[in-house]
């Protein structure tokens, strides 16, 4: 008798227990605060939303609308737009030059160090490995990056076409925020050299012209405040945190347009292909006088 009262009360603990946990379920359930709204639900509203028409090439941008009162006018809308329409990849890929000479007191005397020429080479190396049929390589006109640019079309196509751009020099694109101590350009700077960035970035940030039918490749020989200022444009990222952004000497970045507008990061600052002992992102350090002569002396 004492047994089946001891199994009676377990059974009761139990069913009472699992009615428990059914009420708290039920309940739960049809409170809103356990209905979580995630990112990919149809009710999540992003912070920020995607400017189709960044480019001004969106085709419903550039079509005349159908007129309402005439229907027929529907079609002529419609194929204009197909027309319209991109079909290619544009993709882009940008280039830091190699480390240099800070000592130069002119640009022409600011050219590549040693290390420079093996990173500029090791890129050029890279580039070509990567089996892809370039269309055009652009360089800075400033002297790193004129020899930087000439280092890899070495191992490109001879017949590939080689343009200079101004547009791509460094500079000062717009101030850094949060903004750096050791690097405090004139207001006047600011000014100048981002109308003229932002000049470079709407010449070659673009999606493909609808009569484009392939994929282009094109290369940017140039600075690392160009590329990071680019890379916060092309994706709709406050271009004021473009300082944020480390970028490795010879370094490459890779942003492909697509069709529709959208804009994918493929590669940023990639120097998988460099020893470790040759990838550097800062400038070398000055030696001063004093360490020069000591080394003299030990030689």
């Amino acid at each position: 008798m004492a047994t089946f009262s001891r199994l009676h009360k377990i059974a009761l603990i139990s069913l009472g227990a699992v009615g428990g946990s059914l009420a708290y379920y039920t309940i739960g359930k049809s409170e809103k605060k356990f209905d979580v709204q995630n990112s990919w639900t149809v009710n999540y509203t992003p912070s920020v939303k995607w400017e189709k028409n960044w480019d001004r090439r969106e085709p419903q941008s550039i079509v005349k609308p159908a007129s309402p009162s005439k229907p027929e006018d529907e079609n002529r809308y419609n194929e204009q737009i197909e027309k319209a329409k991109s079909k290619a990849v544009r993709h882009l890929f940008l280039i830091r030059h190699g480390q240099y000479n800070l000592d130069g007191a002119t640009d022409k005397e600011r050219v590549l160090t040693e290390l420079g020429r093996i990173q500029a080479d090791l890129t050029g190396q890279r580039l070509a490995n990567l089996d892809i049929k370039w269309d055009l390589l652009v360089r800075s006109t400033m002297t790193r990056a004129q020899e930087t640019a000439c280092l890899i079309a070495k191992h490109l196509p001879q017949d590939l076409e080689v343009k200079d751009c101004q547009l791509i020099e460094e500079g000062a694109p717009i101030p850094p925020e949060p903004p750096v101590g050791h690097w405090a350009p004139e207001p006047k700077q600011f000014f100048q050299d981002g109308a003229r960035i932002e000049a470079a970035f709407r010449r070659y940030f673009y999606r493909a012209p609808p009569e484009q039918t392939t994929d282009s490749y094109t290369i940017l020989v140039c600075h690392a405040n160009v590329i990071r200022f680019f890379v916060c444009k092309a994706l709709q990222f406050p271009p004021e945190g473009w300082l944020r952004i480390s970028l490795n000497h010879g370094s490459i970045t890779w942003i492909s347009i697509l069709p529709n507008g959208n804009v994918v990061l493929r590669a940023l600052s990639d120097t998988g292909h460099m020893e470790p002992r040759h990838i550097t992102s800062r400038r070398p350090k000055k030696t001063s006088k004093r360490l020069k002569q000591q080394a003299a002396l030990q030689n």
